[in-house]
């Protein structure tokens, strides 16, 4: 899916085993999937990038193949200073003390988390289709609550999500995908089955739910501390969405950006909520124009 330039494995970090695909030279880049994905979802635009930098594309803690850690009251094993965390300690471990970051989707807000807690490792930023966390909570209308309800749904307790999507998974996920993406999309069969895989997995749905607990709890905590510490992205960011998409119709997407970081610039592609799968070829060209790389 890839091609025989990237390797496949398992990168074991001090807290967390992670699935890695990686490959190409020149500076690094990591790329962050969002849900209910995997790595798999850079597909389409990994290979491209691998000309130019040292792509590496990890399935994030709970997610599709990585390791699942055990649940807390509290949901810190996964919040995204939990999964920024990892991120961190697998680019050590790569011989990467600073990298740029592409982030869509959870993998965006994991991003965004990573850039406040590690400021000097992140070089450049790019998040895909989503508006800062803290700003969707605290600006949730009837529109957002209608658009976004899994948010809603995957944090309720006493295993209620968990239940209901492991009556029929793959129906669910493929509802999931379809809800979002633009019309017409089909998305690539051995990705799907990627996720599919991963789903079929009771951990993984289970993890996937404490992601969004911990965002709706613990991640919105470390947020708000962060705002009253005055902490702000700092390092350039590239902003990109889709234009037939929840995020385009309700937020003007950059002035929302640049609540929260110092140089912001992007726009919107002609996709769903997808848009490394849905428009590779407009994504691709939007990196190479933002991330220095090698000529």
């Amino acid at each position: 899916m890839f091609g025989c330039q990237f390797e496949l494995s398992d990168i074991t970090t001090p807290s967390c085993q992670l699935r890695v695909r990686h490959g190409g030279s020149g500076p690094p880049l990591l790329l962050l999937h969002g849900y209910p994905q995997s790595h798999a979802m850079w597909h389409a635009i990994a290979p491209a990038l691998s000309a130019h930098f040292h792509v590496i594309c990890p399935d994030l803690r709970g997610y599709g193949q990585s390791e699942k850690p055990a649940s807390t009251p509290d949901h810190a094993p996964h919040s995204k200073r939990a999964m920024a965390a990892d991120m961190v300690a697998l680019m050590q471990q790569l011989g990467y003390p600073s990298f740029a970051v592409v982030g869509h989707d959870r993998g965006a807000r994991v991003a965004h988390r990573l850039i406040l807690d590690h400021p000097h490792r992140v070089t450049r930023a790019c998040v895909m289709d989503i508006a800062p966390t803290l700003h969707m909570f605290e600006t949730t209308d009837q529109a957002f609550a209608s658009s976004y309800y899994h948010w809603f749904f995957l944090i309720q307790p006493n295993g209620l999500p968990e239940t209901l999507i492991g009556h029929d998974p793959d129906w669910y996920l493929t509802e999931t995908l379809q809800r979002t993406c633009g019309a017409g999309f089909a998305f690539d069969e051995a990705a799907l089955q990627d996720y599919q895989h991963a789903f079929a997995n009771p951990d993984t749905i289970h993890a996937c739910c404490e992601d969004y607990r911990a965002a709706a709890s613990i991640d919105l905590e470390h947020d708000r501390a962060s705002r009253a510490a005055g902490e702000r992205v700092r390092c350039p960011l590239l902003v990109l969405w889709g234009d037939q998409g929840f995020v385009h119709r309700q937020y003007d997407v950059l002035a929302v950006w640049s609540q929260y970081a110092d140089d912001v610039q992007g726009g919107s592609l002609h996709t769903g909520h997808y848009l490394a799968e849905e428009d590779p070829a407009g994504t691709l060209q939007a990196l190479l124009a933002f991330l220095p790389k090698n000529p």
